[in-house]
């Protein structure tokens, strides 16, 4: 567990392409530049896995294990046939959070219609708050952006801090 002042934010982009070195992943490392330019202190690890069920789990499984605060999947949250994310990450957590993803989509409605067809979940596991993006690097940005505010706030309430 981290510090109140510091939280633990792993990022795990999903995408058979990147993970093949076929492209650069862009949305991994442009969640932790947001979040490293933020106001928020917190240790950001990025990581890339294919659209493989088992090598999500187990990346989700080990972040959680390893303590993170945080998880943000990018990537995976469509409806193409290997688009699986929201569905491990539903089978591993303890609770939903369906308030996150209700939000994101909305706000990402508003700057394009094709986010009606974004699958992404949000959920806990164990002490671990696990939040799926979709994939493209403009749909991140607002994401995260929607999320750094209430982050800090998340950690509390999950740790039992209160309000």
């Amino acid at each position: 567990m981290t510090s109140a002042n510091e939280l633990k934010i792993a990022v795990i982009t999903i995408s058979d392409r990147a993970f093949r070195g076929e492209y650069d992943d862009l949305s991994g490392p442009k969640i932790k530049e947001i979040i490293n330019g933020s106001e928020l202190v917190a240790d950001v690890s990025v990581q890339v896995v294919p659209d493989e069920a088992d090598m999500i789990r187990d990346a989700l499984l080990d972040k959680v294990s390893e303590g993170f605060d945080y998880v943000f999947t990018t990537g995976g949250t469509g409806i193409s046939p290997r688009d699986v994310t929201p569905e491990v990450t539903a089978g591993i957590c303890d609770r939903e959070l369906p308030g996150i993803a209700e939000v994101l989509r909305l706000e990402s409605y508003k700057e394009t219609p094709f986010a009606m067809f974004s699958r992404g979940y949000s959920g806990v596991k164990g002490q671990t708050i696990i939040v799926n993006f979709p994939g493209s690097v403009k749909a991140v940005t607002l994401c995260v952006r929607l999320m750094l505010p209430v982050v800090a706030h998340g950690v509390k309430m999950l740790r039992g801090e209160g309000h």
